[in-house]
């Protein structure tokens, strides 16, 4: 009853103050990003009183239309708003009709009357994708890249009568990386973050907060848009500005070249280093030096003697094929179709007759993109043809070397019999020998980060350049980013895309965290009492630990060793590290980066070893004054109590969790689903806060684990170097076998098995996505982490909040937990009463290197991220003085 009562008082007083500040909108404009922002407002409470968009194209409707259609909500599709120059009445005469107290313009490609814009009570504000005033214009994220910008992002900025001049409301930018085209900054950064920041700009100004900040004119740039005829190549530039050329291109206008008197358009661009890879030549129009086409692409040189590297090469009838592939004359032999195949063949052939609405009749010779299609209608239907045939794995570019269909089907089925792919790579082979360190070993490191504490160069340096190598550090590891990655999915079995936005990704975000704060680390004065006329001031400061030893675990590698190691040289410690026995290679391939970085002799040590020698002498060596450990929480018990019994050292501990998710019936079940599976199958499961366990109540439990199978069938097992794979292998062979054992047990106390609980039938460690339903709280699958990726769900009562609650906070470990609920004061009252370090409400996974992170009870103490981390590889030092 107090739960209750308590929920009601939040519903009506939170509800309330949302109301009031809430706005009617009007969204101008158009695309996927309009209809997203467009449900984000939505979502959010606002009321969208129009939609004003283009009209159908060939019959098909913008998705920003399709998505307000769907809602009820008006629909305005002018072809124009003006004509020479006058505002047309009738047009403006229905915008005003809804009225709206903002404009939102997320996308639009119209020229706006300023009748129109300056109506609202709030007026307009616009999304531009770059850091006004810098590239005004239409293609700002292409010159972003055209001009070697290291930064990029968006502003959203209050419409005036000039061009993208307007006063800025907020801005958000993000690095732009050495090989990252306009399609990684658009999906990773300008199109996610956009979203939330019109949603953020529209609540600022509901709520009264909104700033007008004036443009500087002091570098402002105006840019036209890239048309073909513009981007031709001139090729007496630096390797590095030719690279920025082509990929501002990509992949429209395309840059290009004469190559045997006919124009090729170069696609997937990269910087090259290293020695001259062997090659053919290939003659280039203007060109000082002729390219070579290798194994992997086509390399070119600029003027100063570098190199970039082209994938993809587009000819005049608009046939794209591998570079490497520019010299190869033989053509692939047609592919007699079975009868599952045409069935197949037909089923995409309405995919492709949905899309191109246009055309009376798919044949052989239809060319996609000449019949209409654009990069957006590329998105939709690979993911139609995915959603029919789960196991058919194709790519955005593999559009783009097949546009007509019959090409198209022959590259579809090659995929499919496996035709079409390298050979698998099986790693059954040494792929490097390391060292195993021993006790003496130890003995010389600890000695080396002592006297580099105490009397090296580290020791007199100022807290600046400490952050300034730390910094260095940083981009170094990004500049290497793509070796880090492939390092890492090869040494824990990660896939590639997660070990390079995730493990690689979050570690050089924490290192650029942690550099920020070396030179804002300070005591504080304190005012005490004591008797007149004494003056007295007492302060504290503080200081680095000294000599830290680091251990960490195998199932994050690089990150773990960032989110340990940034912390404690930003205090100024020295670190003495060892890295799991069976993933040693990216603390490996660190150490050479921190030494390139410039970071003085004896400063970072890694000990790659057993944890059973080299941890334990850790631990109990006399000069070592920290340990931070992430791991198991039996070792973290074992390591907590030599350090004790040696010489009380200071102990951080990360260890096991068994972390609990509610999701309540009145949750987006859709999301729940997603961010459920994610929570449980997020690299391979072997992941520290994986939602152990699953509490789903009883009235959606049945749909829940329908939905998840029905996914789960969906995801691609294998090569983690493979960047379509979703699921790669587990780390090692004795943590697949456990993990079988483990889903025995649960089959042998009486859990139902709905789906996996298999070893998959491939060479390597891969186990498949696993379902247990039907968990009883007294199991062994209830109680113990599995580490592994095994969804244990178990179902409650409907309503019964504060029961589910008891059974989640019924175990030993708090590290995380999770709650999907619509409810916010069901969530905020489930969030005070879970048991565990970090709570996700309506998300999973997402943590921050500004966030804290560790956990309660035998999940450890301590905290990783943060400002917190900081502390634990600080003490604090008082002083008093009388004067």
């Amino acid at each position: 009853m107090l739960w209750k009562a308590h929920q009601l008082l939040r519903k009506f007083s939170t509800t309330a103050t949302a109301y009031q500040r809430k706005l009617k909108l009007a969204l101008i404009g158009q695309s996927i990003f309009g209809q997203e922002v467009y449900r984000h407002l939505q979502k959010e409470g606002h009321r969208v009183v129009g939609v004003f968009t283009i009209p159908d194209v060939n019959g098909k409707a913008d998705p920003l239309a399709l998505e307000a259609e769907k809602d009820g909500t008006p629909v305005f599709k002018f072809p124009r708003w003006r004509v020479k120059g006058k505002p047309i009445r009738e047009v403006v005469e229905a915008y005003k009709s809804v009225g709206a107290d903002l404009n939102v313009l997320p996308f639009c490609t119209q020229f706006i009357p300023m009748d129109v814009i300056d109506s609202p009570k709030h007026g307009s504000i616009i999304y531009h994708p770059s850091i006004l005033p810098r590239h005004r214009g239409a293609s700002a994220i292409n010159w972003t890249l055209i001009q070697g910008d290291k930064k990029a992002g968006f502003t959203i900025f209050w419409a005036d009568d000039g061009l993208d001049t307007g006063p800025i409301l907020l801005q958000r930018e993000c690095d732009v990386g050495r090989n990252d085209t306009v399609d990684d900054l658009y999906n990773h950064f300008l199109f996610p973050e956009g979203i939330k920041a019109m949603v953020e700009a529209v609540q600022l100004i509901a709520d009264g907060k909104a700033p007008r900040i004036p443009q500087p004119e002091e570098g402002a740039t105006y840019e036209g848009i890239q048309k073909k005829e513009n981007a031709e190549i001139s090729w007496d530039k630096p390797a590095e500005a030719l690279h920025n050329w082509i990929r501002g291109h990509d992949k429209v206008p395309g840059a290009w070249t004469v190559i045997d008197g006919q124009m090729v358009t170069f696609y997937g661009s990269s910087l090259l280093d290293g020695p001259v890879p062997p090659g053919q030549p290939l003659a280039i129009k203007s060109t000082t030096k002729p390219g070579l086409i290798t194994k992997n692409g086509l390399v070119l040189f600029g003027n100063d003697g570098k190199m970039l590297l082209v994938r993809n090469l587009q000819f005049e009838d608009g046939k794209m094929i591998p570079a490497s592939k520019y010299f190869s004359s033989d053509e692939m032999s047609v592919i007699e179709l079975t009868e599952e195949e045409k069935k197949m063949a037909e089923d995409i052939k309405s995919i492709w007759k949905g899309i191109l609405s246009n055309v009376a009749v798919i044949e052989d010779s239809t060319d996609f993109f000449k019949s209409g299609a654009s990069s957006m209608h590329v998105v939709r239907m690979i993911e139609e043809i995915k959603q029919k045939y789960g196991g058919l794995q194709l790519q955005n570019e593999d559009v783009y070397m097949a546009t007509k269909f019959a090409d198209f089907i022959q590259m579809a089925v090659r995929k499919l019999r496996g035709k079409d792919e390298e050979e698998e790579l099986v790693i059954d082979y040494i792929i490097a020998k390391v060292s195993y360190a021993s006790v003496a070993d130890v003995d010389k490191a600890v000695a080396a980060a002592k006297d580099a504490f105490e009397n090296g160069e580290w020791a007199r340096m100022n807290a600046r350049e400490r952050g300034r190598l730390m910094y260095r550090l940083a981009d170094l590891m990004e500049e290497h980013q793509e070796e880090l990655a492939t390092i890492e999915a090869i040494d824990s079995g990660a896939v590639y895309t997660l070990a390079l936005k995730t493990h690689v990704g979050m570690s050089v975000q924490t290192f650029r965290y942690f550099a920020g704060w070396c030179d804002k680390i300070q005591g504080s004065t304190i005012p005490i009492s004591q008797a007149r006329p004494n003056h007295n001031l007492t302060f504290t400061k503080k200081e680095p630990i000294g000599v830290c030893a680091i251990v960490i675990p195998w199932n994050y590698p690089l990150m773990m060793l960032a989110w340990k190691s940034a912390a404690c040289l930003a205090a100024g410690n020295t670190l003495v590290l060892k890295p799991a026995q069976v993933t040693p290679l990216t603390a490996l391939k660190f150490a050479e980066l921190s030494a390139k970085a410039g970071f003085p002799k004896g400063v970072i040590n890694i000990l790659p070893g057993s944890g059973g020698l080299v941890g334990q002498h850790m631990s109990e060596h006399p000069d070592i004054r920290k340990l931070g450990f992430t791991g198991s929480t039996l070792i973290g018990k074992q390591i907590m109590k030599s350090c004790a019994v040696s010489n009380l050292k200071k102990v951080s501990l990360e260890l096991g969790g068994k972390s609990p998710l509610i999701i309540f019936e009145d949750c987006e079940l859709d999301k729940a689903v997603r961010m459920g599976m994610g929570a449980v199958y997020f690299n391979k499961g072997e992941n520290c806060i994986a939602a152990g366990r699953l509490f789903v109540e009883e009235s959606i439990h049945d749909e829940f684990v329908r939905r998840v199978v029905e996914e789960i069938k969906k995801m691609k097992i294998g090569d983690p170097l493979d960047r379509a794979t979703d699921h790669g292998p587990q780390n090692h062979k004795a943590h697949l076998e456990k993990l079988l054992e483990y889903c025995e047990i649960g089959v042998k106390e009486g859990a139902t098995l709905v789906y996996g609980g298999r070893q998959v039938c491939r060479p390597g460690f891969f186990m498949e996505p696993t379902v247990f339903t039907d968990v009883e709280d007294h199991m062994y699958l209830a109680k113990e982490e599995s580490f592994g990726p095994v969804m244990v769900i178990s179902k409650f009562k409907n309503g019964d909040v504060d029961g589910v609650l008891k059974r989640a906070n019924n175990t030993e470990y708090g590290l995380a937990s999770g709650v999907f609920t619509r409810d916010l004061s069901k969530a905020l009252y489930v969030s005070e009463n879970l048991e565990a370090g970090t709570v996700f409400i309506n998300t999973y996974n997402k943590t921050d290197v500004a966030a804290p992170f560790g956990g309660f009870k035998q999940s450890g103490f301590g905290k990783d991220l943060g400002e917190e981390a900081l502390h634990e590889y600080l003490r604090t030092k008082a002083v008093t003085v009388e004067y």
